[in-house]
């Protein structure tokens, strides 16, 4: 069976799959119910194993063909991506795109990106979801996701946009009542404002001393949880407390005098970083290839997102 032969007995295959029959199959392919029959028996003798159990009325596939199916599917995908990407060469890319992300940071910095994206590419429509859970790209089917934290998942695609910077933050007046922090014990006399994450954790607070030593904060008894990284800055601006953000949820804030910096040597909260995520494929479809970098590029000029560490040191109290 040659290359072609085997393309179209596994599109053969596939069309009879779906449809439930070798007639309905060859109506959507357009050709006779032998010709199917034929294909699909020729792919089966190729592969030395039963793919379909036959009847007059039904198709049922075996378990070798369940299997093979969905790999076919994937097969037959990265050929339509791959004429998907050809045309695009010479045409705008159109479509619909499915977009997972964060509630904080999506309406923050991805909300002001997507009229942009939309006058650069007019042919393409969005989909975005603002949800602090973590989403099954393939399972959901969603074409992307903006992720923050740890990322790790190695059955995608990851695209750095930015490191995620936690820094301590309260305004002038609460310190001018309450005193200035200097060192990570003081914090315990201090009112303390939190993030809940979903299910409920609310994460301690970890500074790191120069002989390398990390001292810990317990944080369940603070004075204020709120489930918004935002809401927690407004709060610190109101002088409720000393609370840990994002640099980014802080920065207009800091750059007003709102808010000052905290424990700026001390303070280790780890490593995060906020990265697009897209599944592992061979060809990713223009569409999404076009948004992701767009976004890319637009993130890449947020101020916000990429502040140097030293240039933090002029905003500490």
């Amino acid at each position: 069976m040659d290359s072609s032969q085997r393309v179209r007995a596994i599109l053969s295959f596939v069309q009879a799959a779906d449809a439930g029959s070798f007639a309905a199959a060859a109506r959507s392919l357009g050709v006779s119910s032998a010709a199917v029959s034929k294909n699909v028996a020729g792919l089966e003798r190729a592969l030395g194993v039963r793919l379909m159990n036959r009847t007059t009325r039904t198709l049922k596939l075996t378990e070798e063909g369940e299997a093979f199916l969905r790999q076919a599917r994937v097969a037959l995908q990265a050929l339509d991506t791959a004429v998907d990407t050809v045309v695009a060469q010479r045409a705008e890319p159109a479509g619909r795109v499915r977009l997972s992300t964060s509630a904080g940071f999506g309406r923050e910095q991805l909300t002001p990106l997507l009229p942009g994206l939309l006058a650069r590419h007019p042919g393409l429509s969005l989909e975005v979801d603002y949800d602090d859970r973590v989403v099954d790209l393939v399972r959901e089917r969603y074409d992307l996701a903006l992720r923050g934290g740890r990322i790790a998942d190695s059955s995608l695609v990851s695209r750095p946009v930015c490191r995620l910077r936690l820094v301590l933050v309260a305004s002038p007046a609460y310190l001018a009542q309450a005193g200035v922090p200097r060192q990570p014990e003081d914090l315990v006399r201090h009112r303390l404002l939190v993030r809940r994450f979903l299910g409920g954790r609310v994460s301690p607070w970890h500074f790191r001393a120069a002989d390398g030593s990390v001292t810990t904060v317990d944080t369940e008894a603070a004075a204020l949880t709120l489930s918004s990284p935002e809401a927690l800055a407004d709060a610190a601006v109101a002088a409720a407390g000393i609370a840990e953000v994002g640099v980014h949820h802080a920065w207009k804030h800091l750059r007003t005098g709102e808010l000052k910096l905290l424990l700026l040597g001390a303070h280790h909260p780890g490593d995060y970083e906020m990265a697009l995520q897209y599944p592992h494929r061979a060809l990713l479809a223009p569409r999404v290839r076009a948004t992701v970098e767009y976004l890319l590029e637009a993130f890449a000029q947020r101020e916000e997102l990429h502040v140097p560490g030293p240039a933090l040191a002029g905003y500490a109290a």
